[in-house]
């Protein structure tokens, strides 16, 4: 008797005693983080951080915490779990875990369909685990499993939502902005280039949430609008289904819902621990030294339009000038009229021969060139799309139709996305790439669009149905075939559109254009972060700016009458700011510098902004083992407040047809970012983006810094290198001063360096 008294205690004790425990069948608890859910319904009531105690859930939504959603032809388009006639929440205490199970839901779509989700709290973290599993679909096939659903976190003052939309963005309106029904909702991989995001206040309480998957297979996260400016979050998880029908479905990963407290670069720091482990990380060409050598070396991208005349000799001419190896981002180089017709690229609209030697003339003296190629769009009104019928491999949706993209505001072309899951487009546009490589010369592609990927339901395709890992495959074994074709010739340059984790192993460079997004973006919304380059710097190669001295160009295939009167005048002095902004986000964010729509006569007309410029190319090549082989640490700040200044809002399209878009902007006067070298030493980054003297005094975080007593801190200018007056080897402050429009990088490293 004393015996079976005395398992018992120590059973008891277990549970007590438990890192994580479970209350009632409906809580979870390990010290924390709280979670409660409606023993009736199942529905998230409580999220609460118990460091703080704030509570992320406010007054229960109408929606349940999943929706599937279902193939046409199903009796039914969704499911929820208000169909379900049966409830109960089981607590398993062995995996500090809760099984919510929805059961009985009649015979639509079947009397066997049965919904488990399963919560788990992560031991000593303030993390939970979230899964589901569908049972018994009978004949019908789920297109979108749509889990976790928070259906109301709780407002905070200063709110931020910051989102890893390629290389990053925040906005402090979202609420505002989704009033109502309004949705956010971005695919990944695509223009989700990792797997999470950030609601917070800043350097106060934040959800964050995430997925585990280490197959970056489809799924899509969304923050949804809701009455009274209540906001939601929705995972979407879009089955694999194959091409016959499913009976089940089960969550391959993780759905991470956690809180931490801090800010965008917090969430990007806790994402990296994980990121860089996995294999996109582990495998990326250019810590495999995959990437040709002259991509690391360049100093400064030209991306100019047209034809080589317009292309090669101001490349040329600003190589010499600058002293830099300069490197080309040649659009309408092709055929066939912009957003037009793709893939008719072949031959290039001044001749094949006049091109070749051309390149051939420039490559002499040092200049290479990536060549525009998109990668998934076909134009539906070009003869190819006829005669090849072509349409039988683009992109189906789950009614098998074909959705167009109009990109084109002069023509309305309608162009269709490509299935990289055929082996037809794939062949396609391999072959293409091989003749402008081989025949041509030219020493890359960039493959715009790259960066994204869509769910296809065409079962004649021969992949799986909907979602999965298919795009991922079929662009892996793309990029393999072109390089394959062109080794002969040379080691082939691969450039994509936008940032995404999962194209580190197949992609050399990455176009990311953010750092001039008042350009292209609708004002006011969103600002741009380096949210991908806290995260991966170091495993990628990032380039690219809108940034540009003159008005867009227009491609002369379009149509006569809707030119412009004067392509590419010189813009108004007072957008010089914006201009001198978009050099150093690049700059103090670890990109590869680059200029658009570049004329040697601006040498003259626009000698400053080109002098900013250039010295800034100059400084980094100076810095390359923090501003192309660093880690990214938290920016330093400099207390300077925002000031306003002008923009232009212009891009290819925006602004081409009605009169010069334009408005202000407070933005920050300095510049600044943290970066740490392989070797341990630490610089701080700083750019003066106004025309005055900038004085200030940055607070050293020593600790995060890894800042000893015994640093030593020099500052280093595109001219030389000197030690830094401000700094104190005893004091947490350094006091700086930057001149009108300049920049410079203080290092800090141990003695031993």
């Amino acid at each position: 008797m004393k015996h079976r008294h005395r398992i018992f205690a120590l059973l008891l004790c277990a549970v007590l005693f438990s890192t994580v425990s479970v209350f009632a069948s409906s809580e979870l608890d390990n010290g924390l983080l709280h979670l409660t859910f409606d023993a009736a319904t199942g529905q998230l009531t409580a999220f609460k951080d118990l460091r703080n105690g704030h509570e992320f859930v406010g007054a229960p939504g109408a929606e349940g915490i999943w929706r599937i959603d279902l193939l046409p032809g199903a009796s039914k388009a969704s499911i929820t779990p208000a169909d379900a006639k049966s409830f109960f929440a089981h607590a398993n205490t062995d995996t500090h875990a809760i099984d919510l199970v929805w059961s009985d839901f009649g015979d639509d779509p079947s009397a066997t369909l049965r919904v488990t989700a399963t919560v788990r709290l992560v031991d000593k973290e303030p993390t939970s685990l979230w899964r589901i599993t569908v049972d018994g679909l009978g004949s019908a096939v789920p297109t979108a499993v749509r889990f976790p659903r928070i259906a109301n976190i709780a407002p905070q003052e200063n709110e931020t939502l910051a989102m890893p939309v390629w290389m990053g963005e925040r906005t402090t309106r979202a609420r505002e902005l989704l009033h109502g029904a309004g949705r956010f909702e971005w695919e990944y991989p695509g223009l989700l280039s990792m797997q999470c995001l950030a609601l917070y206040r800043d350097n106060g309480p934040g959800l964050y949430a995430a997925c585990d998957d280490t197959g970056a297979r489809a799924k899509r996260f969304a923050i949804v609008g809701q009455p009274e400016k209540a906001l939601g979050f929705e995972l979407t998880q879009l089955p694999e289904n194959g091409s016959a029908t499913a009976a089940s479905y089960t969550s391959p990963y993780s759905v991470i819902l956690g809180s931490f407290e801090g800010d965008w670069f917090t969430a990007a720091e806790r994402y990296r621990g994980w990121a860089l482990q996995q294999f996109w990380a582990q495998q990326c060409r250019l810590k495999t030294g995959g990437v040709a050598d002259w991509v690391g070396k360049t100093g400064m991208w030209i991306w100019n339009r047209g034809r080589s005349n317009g292309v090669l000799g101001p490349a040329i001419a600003l190589g010499e000038r600058a002293q830099l190896p300069v490197s080309v981002f040649w659009h309408w180089w092709h055929g066939c009229p912009y957003d037009v017709g793709f893939p008719e690229y072949l031959p290039p609209r001044e001749g094949a021969e006049p091109f070749r030697n051309a390149l051939g003339d420039a490559q002499a003296k040092g200049v290479h060139a990536l060549v525009y190629m998109n990668q998934r769009l076909w134009g539906m009104t070009t003869k190819s799309w006829t005669d090849e019928n072509a349409e039988r491999f683009a992109v189906k949706d789950p009614a098998g139709k074909v959705h167009p993209e109009v990109y084109n505001t002069f023509t309305k072309s309608p162009c269709a996305s490509m299935c990289m899951g055929t082996d037809f487009w794939r062949n396609n546009y391999a072959g293409l790439a091989e003749q402008a490589v081989k025949g041509l010369g030219v020493d890359g592609i960039y493959m715009d669009q790259a960066c994204s990927s869509l769910a296809c339901y065409d079962p004649a395709h021969g992949h799986p149905l909907g979602g999965g890992s298919y795009w991922m495959g079929g662009f892996k074994l793309l990029q393999a075939d072109i390089r394959e074709r062109t080794k002969a010739a040379r080691q082939v340059v691969l450039a994509g559109e936008g940032c995404g984790e999962a194209w580190l192993p197949y992609l050399d460079l990455m176009l990311s254009l953010q750092v001039s997004m008042e350009r292209y973006a609708q004002p006011g919304a969103w600002e741009p972060i380096p949210f991908f380059h806290a995260v991966y710097h170091g495993y990628g190669t990032f380039y690219g700016n809108y940034s540009s001295l003159t008005m867009p160009p227009y491609d002369d295939l379009w149509p006569a009458e809707t030119a412009p009167k004067e392509p590419m005048k010189l813009l108004d002095r007072k957008f010089s700011t914006q201009f001198r902004l978009e050099q150093a986000r690049a700059f103090v964010w670890g990109q590869q510098p680059t200029i658009a729509n570049f004329r040697p006569s601006q040498f003259d007309d626009r000698a400053e902004e080109l002098d900013f410029a250039l010295r800034l190319a100059r400084l980094r090549m100076q810095a390359l083992p923090y501003l192309q082989q660093g880690t990214m640490l938290r920016p330093p700040a400099t207390g300077l407040p925002d000031e306003p200044l002008d923009i232009s809002r212009l891009s290819i399209y925006a602004g081409q047809r009605e009169p010069l878009k334009q408005y202000q902007k407070s933005c920050p006067p300095v510049l600044a970012s943290a970066w740490r070298a392989p070797d341990g030493a630490v610089a701080l980054v700083l750019v003066n983006v106004t025309d005055k003297p900038q004085h200030f005094t940055l607070s050293l975080d020593r600790a995060a810094y890894c800042i000893g007593d015994k640093s030593r801190c020099s500052v280093r200018k595109a001219d030389g290198t000197t030690p830094a007056e401000g700094f104190q080897a005893d004091s947490d402050l350094l006091k700086s001063e930057l001149p009108v429009m300049d920049a410079c990088i203080y290092e800090f490293s141990p003695p031993q360096n």
